[in-house]
């Protein structure tokens, strides 16, 4: 059983988490540390879903940075720790925001692309008929991922703060090798 007294390192990155929400939703133009990691993810994402087609390599981006987070978030949470899995929430919302930023640049194409690329969402968009409504669809987004970024920090405040530092005793990361008596 979790305990009740709160797991101070935990918090601790839960403000900083808050933290750097602001500082990524105040300044929407501009390159955050994580897109560094984010960026890979996407690409990587163009080849993992290249070989279906054109459409799906072109969204095969933005579903892996979706995808990315929730495998780890659920990873967390069968192993229950619901402080990390929150984390990977706010990861999967971070996320949102930068699609949602992608989806509105997709008329005026001022984002820089890698290696000068064709934009996604504006080929998406454009086979889907949907270019004009892009900003707000873009705009929707940014918001949802917005809310899923608040909302993972309420519950990553709530788990930091009832997880206290038993929450993993008696358990051992195990890679796999037998950790109980033989």
């Amino acid at each position: 059983m979790a305990s009740s007294r709160p797991n101070w390192p935990r918090l601790l990155l839960t403000a900083a988490l808050a933290w750097y929400s602001v500082a990524i939703l105040s300044a929407q133009d501009t390159w955050s540390a994580l897109d560094n990691v984010n960026l890979p993810i996407h690409e990587t994402g163009h080849l993992v879903f290249g070989p279906f087609g054109e459409h799906t390599a072109a969204l095969g981006g933005t579903l892996f940075q979706l995808i990315v987070p929730l495998v780890f978030g659920g990873s967390f949470l069968a192993r229950g720790d619901r402080h990390a899995a929150s984390v990977m929430l706010w990861w999967l919302g971070q996320n949102g925001v930068n699609i949602g930023r992608y989806m509105a640049d997709a008329v005026v194409q001022e984002l820089p692309l890698v290696g000068g690329g064709e934009h996604d969402w504006s080929y998406l968009f454009g086979e889907w008929n949907l270019l004009a409504h892009s900003e707000q669809i873009g705009l929707d987004t940014h918001r949802i991922g917005a809310a899923v970024m608040v909302a993972a920090l309420a519950w990553g405040a709530h788990a930091g703060w009832h997880s206290g530092l038993a929450a993993g005793r008696g358990r051992r990361l195990s890679l796999g090798a037998p950790t109980g008596p033989r």
